[in-house]
């Protein structure tokens, strides 16, 4: 058979390429795929008047294109997810725009003190009554543990209904925690959790530990410490610590630059070996995420099997994200090779890194010369003293000795066993000292400190460059424009869009490459 190309009796030119684009976007209608007189194949929306039909495509919605179940479980429409960007980046605002708008969206509550991650909490739950489809990011701190155990008391305290677990290398006592306290049964003898817990994974082996049951030894030791009950810890060992594992890939901040294209299907089928292992019948959902910044990205994910998508460091410019104008002009300028690797400040002795921006900035060189004076010398008084004097005057803005003066103040008031164990190793000292830069420098950028410009730090992808490439000459080019749900909304559309096409393609319609091109719109 030919293979050509036809329209809706009421297109302007009946088989023109152009016609045959507009036919794609109409994703919301039922189209027919019918041989042409030409003995082609060709597609209708609508009557197709005589001509034989060789398939009908239903109507296609963005609702779709996920796991159904991933909405049923947290009530939203759309299998969508803001994520969590730390120091509050992803606002309060921010979860509310999306919930309010039927997706799901996390505070950012990394590097939050837990009384102010509290108050938030607490006027999440005032603005959203009933909802459920809200969350708080819990980030593991090997640095500060008892941050991490006040917070997870807390979220269990406030019933926070989901909690996205992030940058864990391994299981603790607290995270499985949080995914045992309020297991039940139901009715039917169901098990049903108390928290819906998330797990941001980018290695194998860190999702196998959240795909299987929590390990006993953390139950019982959770149970002595009278952190969950023993029917608790009875019900843990039947299901997976989490049942929303977020695949990372190639993201801003924290990432160990996976391809999704490899790194997903492995976690899927690592899921499906532990699910048959454990046979607990539980329906655990893998999403994705890093990379999602293009329609293309999105469709490509979910046709993959995902079911749900994640994106960050795209909404960092968007009008509810918690930093500087100046900062979202710079990320809005971006393109997809203006990115570097960086130490991380909240695992930097470790060696740990994030993705951040490039273009503009030099927090990126800056703090990985930092890094290479860490591994170099045991501790500031080693260094010869033109290259302190450098250091001081090109990375840190101030004398070595004023900001271990700042940090002496900061560790005193927030944890004095730190302090102890800096005063006591030098080597430590060195390191904190490093650290405040790392951590300052994300603060520069979300205050807007003008003369610190050259040091922000934004944790930035390739994503973002997609993305502001995606929405050059649309609406969504100024940020000012920028809204989280409608940036959601357009790569859902557009999502819905490349899928149709490729729809229609492999039945042997010619679909035109412009038919995978969708641009931004303002969508309701």
């Amino acid at each position: 058979m030919k293979i050509s190309s036809t329209t809706a009796p009421s297109a302007v030119r009946p088989g023109s390429q152009e016609s045959l684009a507009d036919l794609v976007a109409r994703i919301r209608e039922e189209v027919q795929i019918v041989a042409t007189p030409d003995n082609g194949i060709g597609a209708i929306v609508g009557d197709p008047r005589g001509r034989r039909v060789l398939a009908t495509l239903p109507p296609l919605y963005p609702e779709w294109l996920g796991d159904r179940s991933f909405n049923e479980v947290h009530g939203t429409r759309f299998p969508y997810v803001a994520g969590e960007m730390a120091n509050g980046i992803a606002t309060a605002e921010l979860v509310i725009a999306m919930a309010r708008a039927d997706m799901l969206g996390f505070f950012g509550a990394a590097g939050i003190p837990v009384p102010k991650v509290t108050a938030t909490v607490q006027n999440l739950r005032k603005a959203l009554p009933g909802r459920q489809n809200w969350g708080v990011n819990l980030i593991h701190a090997p640095q500060n543990p008892a941050w991490e155990r006040h917070l997870v008391d807390m979220l269990l305290r406030e019933q926070v209904p989901a909690v996205s677990a992030s940058a864990f290398m391994d299981l603790t006592a607290t995270v499985v925690q949080l995914a045992a306290s309020g297991l039940r049964t139901d009715r039917s003898g169901r098990i049903v959790r108390g928290t819906r817990l998330f797990a941001k994974i980018s290695r194998p082996e860190v999702a196998e530990k959240f795909l299987a049951p929590a390990p006993r030894r953390l139950l019982d030791e959770l149970v002595l410490n009278g952190r969950i009950t023993a029917d608790e810890a009875e019900l843990a060992k039947r299901v997976p610590v989490a049942e929303d594992i977020t695949v990372e890939a190639d993201s801003g901040g924290h990432t160990d630059n996976r391809p999704l294209t490899s790194l997903l299907p492995r976690i899927m089928e690592l899921r499906d070996a532990l699910s048959n292992h454990f046979r607990h019948g539980r329906n655990v959902r893998i999403g994705a995420a890093g990379g999602l910044g293009t329609p293309h990205g999105v469709a490509s994910a979910l046709a993959a099997g995902a079911a749900y998508v994640l994106t960050g460091s795209v909404n960092q410019t968007c009008l509810e994200a918690g930093i500087s104008a100046e900062a979202k002009e710079m990320l809005a300028a971006a393109d997809i090779a203006d990115v570097m690797m960086a130490p991380a400040s909240d695992m930097f002795e470790l060696g740990a890194k994030v993705q951040v921006l490039r273009k503009g900035t030099m927090f990126g060189p800056r703090a990985n010369q930092l890094y290479q004076i860490y591994r170099q010398y045991r501790s500031f008084d080693e260094m010869p003293d033109r290259e302190a004097e450098k250091i001081e005057r090109t990375v840190l803005g101030a004398t070595i000795a004023d900001i271990w003066a700042e940090t002496r103040r900061y560790w005193l008031e927030r944890d004095p066993a730190e302090l102890s164990r800096a005063e006591a190793d030098p080597k430590h000292r060195m390191a904190l000292v490093c650290r405040w830069y790392l951590g300052r420098s994300s603060w520069w950028a979300i205050h807007g400190e003008t003369p610190r410009r050259a040091d922000y730090q934004l944790w930035c992808g390739p994503a973002t460059g997609a993305f502001n490439r995606w929405v050059a000459g649309s609406f969504l080019a100024d940020p000012a424009n920028r809204g989280v749900v409608q940036v959601a909304r357009n790569l859902l559309e557009g999502a819905a869009v490349v899928t149709r096409a490729h729809q229609l393609r492999t039945y042997g319609v010619p679909v035109p490459a412009t038919a995978f091109r969708f641009t931004p719109r303002r969508l309701t």
